[in-house]
Formats: C-alpha cells, structure tokens, sequence
C-alpha cells in the first residue's frame, strides 16, 4: 500500500481562537519536486447539460459556480486547499484504510475540494456536494505525476465556514462526518472519527459487516473499523501544537504551528516536502471579510504567507501560475506522465533562489529570513487593520492585493 504523505489541517474555533474568528491551516505535503499554484476563478454560468472535464474524467456542470482561490498541484484540475467567495474552506488528507483505493480513473479527492468550493454556500452544503459526487462518480486515479507506479488514495476533509467545520472521512463511496462548531480540530493523514458521527452513509454499517469488519454487536467506531490493521501513524504532532497554545490562536499562531519542523507538521523528508500552505481567517461577524493567505513556494518556514480577499474584480497573478501546456500536457494524453515538463512559475523561480540562499549561507540565509519576515508582517498588521475597521475594505485596494504582495516578493528577492 502507497505511503500517504504526512500533511495536516487544523480549525480553531472562538474563544480558542481571538476575537470571534474561525483560524483554519494546512500544510500540503507532496512529492519534494512538484509545483504547486495559486490560482483565482471567478463565478461562471454555465449551459444547461455542459460538462466539466475534471484531473481524469468529465462530469456534469451546474448551472452556476462560485469565485474560488485555490492551491493545487499545477499538473491537475482539483485543489489541495481553498476558498470560496461565501467563506468556505476546505483542505483534504490522503488517507490509508483497510480498503485499498481504487486505482481505476475516477475523481481525486483534490478534484471534490474544488467541486465542494465551485458548488457550496455553506460548509454543510460543500459536505453534500461531495459525498453525492462520490456515489455517484467514485473516487480513484493516481494521486502523483508518476508514470512508474499509480499512487491512490482515500480522502479525509476538513471543510470549514464562518460558523462550523465538518470533518469528512471517505472510504470508496462510503463515508462518515462530525459536526465542530467550538474549540479545536486537526486532521491527518489516518483516520480519525470514532463512535461520535453527525453524518454517513446510510449504508456504511451494513457494507462494514458484509466484509466482515464489524459484528452489528458491539459499538460501530469508524476509524477502528477501517482503518488498516498496521496503521500506527501518529496524530499527535497536531494534538500538542495546537494544545500547548495557552493563549488565544491567531493567524499568527497558525503560520508558526505550521512552520515547526520539530513536531513534523512541516515536513521535510526525503520523499516528501511541504510543497505549498494556506491560512484562512474567517469572522464571524459576517460583515468583515474573509482573509486568505497563501505561500504558493515549497517550505512555510521559508515562505511567506500572502493575503487575498475576495471582491469583484480581482487582479489574476500570473506570475504565481505555472505554465499551461493545453492538450500537449503529459497529464491529459494517454498513457499519461510519459515527460514531465517545467512547471515552475515565476514565483517558485524566484523562491528557488532564496531556499538555497537559507540551506547554504548561514548569514545572508538569516538576513534575508529576518526581511523576509518583516515582509509578512507588514502584510499581516494591515490585514489586522481591516478586520478591526467598522468600514468594508476597498474592493479598488484589495482586488489587487494578492497580486502586489506575489510582485513585492519576486522584486525583493531579484
């Protein structure tokens, strides 16, 4: 069985998190040399009966999809992690359970975050979307742009709003979902629900004691269940980062948990790197805007988060996007990954520069870390400026912010 890259997704609820904001991170962790991209879609009509062409297979559109900012692996359709315009979240885990993934084409778990963020108003809605594409269209297909082996996995989500998370946990098209709206919650690369579902299929206990993984007698725990029998991972990284936060969580608390390399969260292996990050703060006061925050550059304790709000016209930053090579791309044509073309974009040029700066040279690597940081900051006491502000923001400032910060950090690092 394929080993699931170890990446984490948390959610902090008020009073856990300060001043009545919902703070949501994760760390996507990926093969070391693949690009990840930043990319806006704005909201689209579409025509009755039009498909949608998703990373391995075409489904049916809907006749609406809403503005998304997403953080994908550049060689496919879906997300790793995202927003929507109405304050939705969603990150997904590559996930092991007692039933192998299936390795036919299907949807990704990361093409469900981009159909849950393109169709849900609500987090609850998100949840829906996916789990009826799931039986309906299945999931399966390699999870890496590797023509060697196919990789395939289950997928865990933590789906998020202004109001609630929901944590999803999927094995083929069966499922099971908890219901969070207090304290705090992280999601790994295992299983996690036990006896306390809100949600699931309503065949999921009667498919466990067909495969004779539950007797019907004793109390029915998902992850026990269907979790593999040699499944030892270890969550706890998560548990205590985000335990042994005394005070208040805040944005900044969630950068620095997911840039602490000790406790794995930020991984760095051989095999794997935190390839991109996302922060997302989320007030529950609905007149304040939603704030998200991306590195799109391997490594957050590296990188620097970058803010983007929604408006109704935002700014595109190519520069944070990798090439398109159209029907050309090795991932559309059959059989598929036979090259593995450049898919660096400007941003990961210019990124590429400044990590080797830090891993080779001890003080211009400090120097430029310490600007780098004071960079960020300054990024983030505006952001604080806003949430404070009585006022909206300007949609004329901020449609270009994301855009100006990704320009600000390539001039600096030039």
């Amino acid at each position: 069985m394929a080993v699931a890259p170890p990446s984490y997704c948390f959610v902090a609820f008020p009073p856990r998190a300060k001043d009545g904001l919902v703070v949501f991170g994760k760390n996507s962790a990926r093969p070391r040399d693949e690009v990840q991209e930043v990319v806006y879609f704005s909201a689209a009509d579409h025509e009755p009966e039009s498909k949608v062409e998703c990373t391995y297979i075409s489904i049916d559109q809907v006749l609406r999809t809403h503005a998304i900012v997403i953080s994908r692996p550049a060689w496919l359709w879906g997300a790793e992690m995202g927003a929507n315009e109405h304050g939705v979240c969603i990150a997904n885990e590559a996930i092991n359970a007692r039933e192998p993934a299936a390795e036919t084409e299907a949807l990704l778990g990361m093409d469900l975050v981009r159909l849950g963020l393109e169709r849900g108003t609500t987090a609850k809605e998100a949840l829906d979307v996916i789990v009826s594409l799931l039986e309906e269209y299945g999931q399966g297909g390699n999870y890496y742009e590797d023509a060697s082996s196919c990789q395939s996995f289950q997928s865990a989500y933590l789906i998020v709003d202004r109001e609630e998370a929901w944590v999803l946990e999927t094995v083929g098209k069966y499922w099971a979902a908890e219901k969070i709206t207090e304290g705090v919650k992280w999601i790994c690369n295992q299983l996690s629900l036990t006896t306390k579902m809100d949600a699931e299929h309503p065949e999921l206990r009667t498919y466990a004691q067909s495969q004779g993984w539950w007797t019907g007698e004793d109390e029915f725990n998902f992850s026990r269940v269907f979790s593999p029998a040699d499944d030892h991972l270890d969550c706890c990284a998560g548990i205590e980062s985000l335990e042994k936060q005394e005070e208040t969580i805040t944005v900044q608390t969630m950068i620095n948990i997911l840039r602490d390399k000790a406790s794995g969260i930020c991984i760095d292996s051989e095999s794997f790197l935190t390839t991109a990050s996302i922060v997302s703060v989320l007030p529950q006061n609905g007149s304040s805007p939603c704030i998200h925050y991306f590195t799109g550059t391997p490594d957050p304790s590296r990188s620097i988060f970058k803010p983007f709000i929604f408006v109704d016209d935002v700014k595109l930053v190519p520069k944070a996007q990798s090439p398109c090579f159209g029907d050309d791309d090795p991932a559309k044509k059959e059989p598929r990954f036979q090259e593995k073309p450049d898919r660096r974009h400007e941003l990961y040029k210019a990124h590429e520069w400044a990590r080797a700066v830090m891993e080779s040279d001890q003080e211009q690597g400090r120097t430029l870390r310490k600007t780098m940081l004071e960079l960020e900051k300054q990024g983030l006491e505006a952001m604080e400026e806003i949430l404070s502000s009585p006022y909206p923001p300007d949609p004329a400032e901020v449609g270009d912010l994301f855009y100006d910060c990704v320009d600000t950090e390539i001039k600096f690092f030039k």
